[in-house]
């Protein structure tokens, strides 16, 4: 069906975040929200629906939030097309580590094996061109390569993309993925099979307490993609869940929000092992201690 595009033209890189983030989150969710440098010095942020309610009520939201703030925020009505798959089919494969991240469109110029993971437009978070994902990848292929562990997972899995990843270095090993949204846990299931990873096990729930996790409990490495104030939240469900000695990656991090997220883990029993920083995002490497 026709969509619905939101568009805002800022000129200040804090008050861009600020107005992405709203729309993030906001209530009817949105199918995309993209950030991108508009000219010298300036922002745009864009969001997209189905429905033209939801877009006015984005509008409605971001002008009771930042206020005199805001700048102009225009609405169009869009052909019948999928805008998200259109946008991400220009994205080009993403190197990290070994695993090499591509789309269906790049499949012939990508060569086949274990390195390769097709990851198309889809209705859940994870391409690896954001550098949350980004950033994980590269931890799970350092840590990878010099452990061999036997039960992972990956806490809100969105695309299935880190899942995969970890199941392709280490093909011996129980797989888990999981998130609170039926529809990423579809996705990410398509997504295994389309890239002929069998031993992955899907669960949709918030956290650590679904029954297949409880019993496939303790993990040697839990990788969690979500946002700082939940990977706060989670840091004891984690540590429990997680054998001593075991590995955590953590991300959707925010570099300000960085020092928070460790003193929380510090807290309840992990070692910081790498920090690592691309643009204005942090993921984090900790280890429980034994």
């Amino acid at each position: 069906m026709p969509s619905t595009k939101l568009s805002v033209r800022a000129a200040d890189h804090g008050l861009a975040q600020t107005i992405e983030d709203i729309l993030s989150q906001a209530d009817p969710a949105a199918d995309a929200v993209t950030l991108f440098e508009d000219g010298p010095a300036a922002w745009r942020i864009e969001a997209y629906w189905e429905d033209r309610a939801a877009a006015d009520v984005a509008v409605e939201q971001l002008s009771a939030t930042v206020g005199a703030d805001l700048p102009a925020v225009t609405l169009e009505d869009l052909p019948d097309l999928n805008w998200v798959a259109m946008s991400q089919a220009a994205l080009p494969p993403v190197n990290a580590g070994r695993f090499v991240v591509h789309g269906s469109h790049d499949r012939d110029r990508i060569p086949h094996g274990p390195r390769s993971i097709l990851i198309d437009a889809g209705e859940a978070f994870g391409t690896a061109h954001h550098e949350t994902t980004l950033g994980c990848l590269i931890a799970i292929d350092r840590l990878t390569r010099s452990y061999n562990f036997t039960r992972i997972l990956d806490l809100g899995c969105g695309s299935g993309v880190l899942a995969i990843a970890a199941a392709r270095a280490l093909p011996a090993a129980r797989v888990y993925a999981s998130d609170n949204d039926p529809i990423a846990v579809d996705v990410a299931r398509t997504n295994a099979e389309a890239n002929g990873v069998r031993h992955i096990t899907f669960a949709c729930t918030a956290g650590l307490a679904h029954p297949t996790l409880r019993a496939a409990a303790p993990f040697d490495l839990i990788i969690a993609n979500i946002l700082a104030g939940p990977l706060r939240g989670l840091a004891g469900g984690i540590g429990a869940g997680l054998r001593p000695g075991g590995f955590t990656v953590l991300s959707g991090i925010l570099n300000p929000e960085a020092p928070t997220v460790v003193a929380s883990y510090l807290a309840h029993g992990f070692t910081l092992v790498e920090r690592r920083r691309m643009g204005d995002w942090t993921t984090l490497t900790l280890r429980r201690r034994s």
